[in-house]
Order: C-alpha cells, then sequence, then structure tokens
C-alpha cells in the first residue's frame, strides 16, 4: 500500500546582491515545517556560499546555478531525513568582490 502526503510550497526566500557581504546573512525567515526538499539559487554575478547554521560553509554556488537537495528521496509519510523547522539559510559572497547584480534564492518545498 501506498502513502502519500500533499507537498506544500513555503513563500520563496530572497536576498538582493546589497544584502551579502562577506559574513553570512539571513535569507528570509525561519522555516515553519520540516523541510522536504530545498532549491537554492544564486542569480548574483559572483560565488556565493550557502549555510544552513550562519557560522559554516555548506554549499557553493557559481553565478548563475542552483542545486536541489531532495532531502527525503524515495521515502514516504515520516520517514527519511528532514530540514528541521526553525532552521533559517544563510548566504555570503566569497571573499573578494562583492556582487554587483541579482539576487540568491531559497525555494522550500514540505509535506
Amino acid at each position: 500500500m501506498a502513502y502519500s502526503k500533499r507537498m506544500n510550497v513555503d513563500t520563496l526566500r530572497r536576498a538582493a546582491f546589497g544584502a551579502l557581504g562577506v559574513a553570512f546573512a539571513a535569507v528570509g525567515t525561519a522555516i515553519t515545517e520540516p523541510c522536504r526538499i530545498f532549491i537554492l539559487s544564486n542569480l548574483t554575478d559572483e560565488n556565493i556560499i550557502f549555510s544552513l547554521d550562519g557560522a559554516n560553509d555548506h554549499f557553493y554556488l557559481p553565478p548563475g546555478g542552483f542545486k536541489l537537495i531532495d532531502v527525503c528521496t524515495n521515502k514516504v509519510r515520516d520517514e527519511g531525513f528532514f530540514v528541521p523547522d526553525g532552521t533559517i539559510f544563510y548566504a555570503r559572497h566569497e571573499a573578494g568582490a562583492a556582487p554587483t547584480t541579482g539576487s540568491v534564492f531559497v525555494e522550500i518545498l514540505h509535506g
């Protein structure tokens, strides 16, 4: 017997290029439901580092890059891994030149 849950999509999280320094800046607010899938996009003109804790480098994205992370691939119902509710996504630019155009985005899907 197969089980399924309805997918819900959170409001798009965004940080414009001017908000991104060498220190991490929050990209939107904390997630309110455990996250099953997230998409990180860098539409700036510089390399961007994303973090799940605001202190450590977790994901690198070149200009125009994106990562789709399916945290609980092939799992159903309450099985599998999740990004816990309360998590805030952070971003910063790599040391050197700051971005001069664009934004970074975080898209959250939960079930």
